[in-house]
């Protein structure tokens, strides 16, 4: 009974391994969870006190309950059930295929990630490249907002930037969920994304199966009241100009729309523009070539080379911002007293019909869009010079012209950022921006004129306000200073 036992090394090692995993597991994971648990309710009754429209409890269901609740929705079980139909395809496979897809869609919000992390650094990301400006704000409307609605932000899409910027900007107001592109996909980036709330689509997707289970999420979480943004144009501007309305994601939120008994639909009409666009040659090269103009290669080693002289310019203090990028939030566009005024319901209407309905409805947000993007000194400048053609012109002659524009813009209603509230220093600042970039060519008689080579970039910056030149505005607004 007193005999010695004996035990090799490694199963000694491989035991202890074993206890101190335990250990840990059962004494030091949960008071860790508990921990970072009440440090996230913190956050998240401090944002739900500070902020205007509250984070809804659906954003904090556990990930694995949403996926379930996605995968068992009713119409997505019918819908294959009658893919394994059509495919001859066991059931049992077409609800894996709904699994994966759901697991690739639902995100998992984290608010300290958000709120903490996310944020944060969406603030220094535009700040370091911009001069970031509030636009025009309803504030009067924007605050009688149903804080039970659901809200979704409809904004232009100029730039990638545009996710940080909305973020940094509506920081103050609630977290927004976006819909992200397969681009951003990879490792760790996508686990950050999750974090943040937003959900990853397939663009252009034609399998019917995958676009009921993204148009199930997308109904479930706008009916639970998620704060979203979306883009309506479905992709970046290549010419500068709005692009037309895609009803895509629009259409996956209101075509059930249940007036009676679902929460209200809150549409604020989000305008933003840039006094330069980071991506803007890559955007524009596919017409540059069917002009026959210069454009610019990309590739890697460019990109890593560029991002290098970045900072070694602003290692010797001489990294200069790229100008001016404004926000400005419309007048909210509310679905009830939208189908109210219609007298409509989608429910009730053919498909043909729903289809030209929701058209009508996602054309008036854009044209929505359109009214509240704010004119920048680069694009009044671009402008005139566009206007001017292969005339070229003085700098007085040009501060004389941009003078002329800005009241008319202002008239009509439009927001106009002058920096310092100087409308010289907002030509000069515009006009060194585009002689600094040699979209604009100073001659040896001191006259200014477009650069033949670079037309389309100039025309791009000008289009960004080419709709607002209309006369038949309403609104009015103030410019406002830096």
């Amino acid at each position: 009974m007193g005999g010695v036992v004996e035990f090799p090394v490694w199963f000694v090692v491989i035991a202890a391994t074993l206890a101190t995993i335990g250990l840990i597991d059962r004494l030091l994971v949960p008071s860790v969870r508990w921990f970072l648990r009440r440090r996230v309710n913190r956050v998240i009754d401090d944002l739900n006190e500070r902020n205007q429209l509250r984070i809804q409890p659906f954003k904090f269901n556990k990930r694995a309950s949403l996926i379930d609740r996605l995968i068992y929705d009713q119409e997505v079980v019918k819908a294959a059930e009658e893919w394994a139909i059509e495919n001859n395809e066991p059931r049992a496979a077409a609800m894996n295929r709904i699994s994966g897809y759901a697991k690739e869609i639902v995100p998992a919000f984290n608010a300290y990630a958000y709120f903490r992390i996310g944020t944060r650094a969406a603030r220094w990301l535009a700040n370091m490249f911009y001069r970031v400006r509030l636009g025009y704000s309803d504030n009067d409307s924007l605050s009688r907002i149903d804080p039970n609605s659901s809200v979704v932000f409809v904004m232009n899409h100029r730039s990638n930037m545009d996710y940080v910027l909305v973020t940094y900007m509506a920081a103050s107001n609630s977290a927004l969920s976006y819909a992200v592109g397969e681009w951003a996909r990879i490792w760790p980036l996508q686990s950050l994304i999750r974090a943040m709330g937003a959900y990853f689509i397939r663009r252009d997707s034609g399998n019917e199966l995958y676009r009921k289970v993204l148009s199930r999420y997308v109904h479930i979480a706008t009916a639970e009241g998620v704060t979203q943004a979306v883009f309506p144009e479905g992709g970046l501007s290549r010419d500068g100009k709005l692009r037309p309305t895609r009803l895509g994601l629009l259409s996956y939120m209101v075509s059930d729309f249940d007036p009676e008994h679902q929460k209200d639909i809150v549409f604020v009409p989000v305008g933003l523009n840039y006094d330069r666009v980071i991506e803007d040659r890559n955007l524009t090269k596919k017409i540059q070539k069917e002009t026959g103009h210069r454009h610019w290669r990309f590739g890697t080693w460019k990109v890593v080379r560029y991002i290098a002289h970045g900072i070694s310019l602003s290692l010797r203090g001489r990294w200069y911002r790229f100008g001016y990028a404004t926000v400005s939030f419309g007048p909210p566009v509310s679905l009830r007293d939208h189908l109210k005024r219609e007298k409509k319901d989608f429910r009730d209407l053919t498909r043909k019909q729903r289809f030209a309905a929701i058209q009508k409805l996602g054309d008036h947000l854009m044209a929505e869009v359109g009214k509240v993007i704010p004119a920048l000194p680069v694009s009044l400048a671009a402008l005139v010079f566009t206007q001017a053609g292969d005339n070229a012109i003085s700098e007085l002659e040009l501060k004389s012209r941009v003078f002329a524009l800005v009241s008319k813009l202002e008239d009509g209603g439009t927001h106009v950022h002058i920096p310092r509230h100087d409308r010289d220093y907002a030509v000069s600042a515009g006009l060194r921006m585009l002689t600094l970039r040699g979209l604009v060519r100073e001659t040896e008689e001191g006259l200014y004129l477009a650069n033949l080579d670079e037309q389309v970039l100039l025309k791009y910056y000008a289009n960004s306000i080419v709709h607002l030149v209309a006369p038949h505005r309403v609104r009015k607004t103030k410019s406002t200073s830096s």
